[in-house]
């Protein structure tokens, strides 16, 4: 093939070609193996070429891959939507399947705005959402997004939704307490809300661990529990956006199992298919479906592909998988490895001023003075010097750039697939301390020159 014509994430770059997959590694054509560090977009959580799901997969196409949802509803869909109520805290037992994480933020929004509609309550139309957050590519998971490099191109267009801090713990007031701090950022979201009004706002919305705008940041424990008191003390919703933290991923079913806190919406993507197929769900409450159901009798939203028989038949298998495998403990167990072990190259290396992450969701954020905590400029682009050094090695990282108001903060998300073992993620930690080894003495040399 002389040239491509496919738009690819930077036009101009020449990507390998990926050949295949097993387990937790990737080969291009040419021959070389990857350890895919980062499940490709913290998507591939049971690995590659997984043969239980390869095999619903076909079965399920030999017997009809596509049925419009308002026309019929299928077996693997009715079965699905029964597996996820049972997987899913509290009475969140109703799924609206779509094909993304965007479309599932989005959808958790309209079903919000359209629960207080159905109650009489026009005016609650607002979300609230944090700086430091990522919701989704589209306009209105966009809008709810604080990922200030994301928005930059299109603010103009965007609803201002963003409106309190995300909770930072590497980064609170130097001497205080985690117990403290927690509350401080909580309590932004009650200040927020008595600003705008709570008789305007609809829902809360934010990511359990934050991930692509910080990298794997986790919150203070209290800091959700206040949350939920926030939301039911003014009657606002709160969106659990667990996209990529659902599904195991953190060591448990859900993020926000880590606090014992159940959401009023929750939006799934990501690991839900592992990466097998487009799929992803917003899950809502008996309450909100109940509310709707005796209304209007309609949620206005949809996609041509929601709720097709041959994602939801793949979903299905990709769960079943990580229930018979127990991936969901073994994210727990080896997710406390691996942040061992790169709390261990933190302290080795100078370029890391922080390792953190939950389960399989681990996090480096790169610094220039480990004792400030001083940030590079992003146009000295550190994290994707050590991606592709990585990359170079034979690992797959995933960027989080951005998180300091879209001036600074460089970090990456390493977010194996749950299945990697203790071996692999040995190989996978020896290649990143390469990767890092040689930014650092690029960095050191230009220093010296300069």
């Amino acid at each position: 093939m002389q040239r491509s014509y496919v738009i690819k994430p930077e036009l101009g770059k020449t990507y390998p070609f990926v050949s295949h997959g097993k387990g937790v590694y990737l080969y291009d054509q040419e021959g070389r193996r990857y350890i895919d560090g980062c499940s490709g977009a913290v998507t591939a959580s049971i690995g590659h070429a997984v043969e239980e799901v390869a095999e619903a997969m076909y079965e399920q196409a030999k017997q009809v891959s596509f049925a419009y949802r308002s026309q019929f509803s299928s077996q693997a869909v009715e079965e699905l939507g029964a597996k996820l109520a049972e997987w899913a805290p509290g009475s969140l037992n109703w799924s609206f399947f779509v094909s993304s994480g965007s479309e599932a933020t989005e959808t958790a929004q309209k079903i919000a705005i359209q629960y207080w509609q159905e109650r009489g309550f026009q005016g609650k139309n607002r979300i609230i959402s944090r700086w430091m957050s990522y919701h989704g590519i589209t306009m209105g998971a966009l809008s709810m997004s604080g990922h200030v490099l994301r928005r930059k191109r299109f603010v103009p267009l965007l609803e201002d939704y963003p409106s309190i801090s995300a909770p930072y713990p590497y980064r609170r007031p130097e001497g205080m307490a985690l117990e403290t701090y927690a509350m401080h950022c909580a309590n932004e979201l009650e200040t927020a809300l008595l600003r705008v009004g709570p008789e305007n706002v609809a829902a809360f919305i934010a990511e359990p661990v934050i991930g692509a705008s910080g990298g794997a940041v986790v919150p203070p424990d209290g800091y959700f529990q206040r949350i939920r008191e926030i939301c039911d003390k003014y009657q606002v919703l709160f969106i659990a956006d667990e996209v990529m933290t659902g599904v195991g991923r953190t060591g448990k079913r859900f993020g926000v199992d880590h606090w014992g806190v159940q959401p009023d919406l929750m939006a799934l993507g990501k690991g839900m298919s592992a990466g097998y197929t487009p799929m992803a769900a917003t899950l809502a409450t008996e309450e909100i479906i109940d509310t709707i159901t005796r209304g209007s009798g309609l949620i206005m939203a949809g996609h041509t592909y929601s709720a097709n028989p041959q994602s939801a038949a793949t979903s299905l298998a990709v769960l079943r998988y990580v229930e018979k495998h127990n991936l969901v403990e073994q994210a727990a167990k080896h997710g406390d490895y691996l942040l061992q072990q790169l709390k261990k190259l933190a302290d080795e290396l100078p370029l890391i001023g922080e390792a953190r992450g939950l389960g399989l969701l681990c996090g480096l954020e790169f610094v220039r003075d480990k004792q400030t905590k001083e940030p590079y400029p992003l146009s000295m682009g550190i994290s994707s010097r050590v991606i592709k050094r990585a990359f170079e090695k034979g690992l797959l990282v995933y960027p989080a750039v951005g998180g300091l108001e879209g001036v600074a903060g460089d970090a990456i998300i390493i977010s194996p697939p749950l299945t990697i073992t203790i071996a692999e993620i040995d190989e996978l930690v020896g290649l990143l301390r390469e990767a890092v080894q040689t930014v650092q003495s690029e960095l050191h040399q230009a220093q010296s020159l300069a």
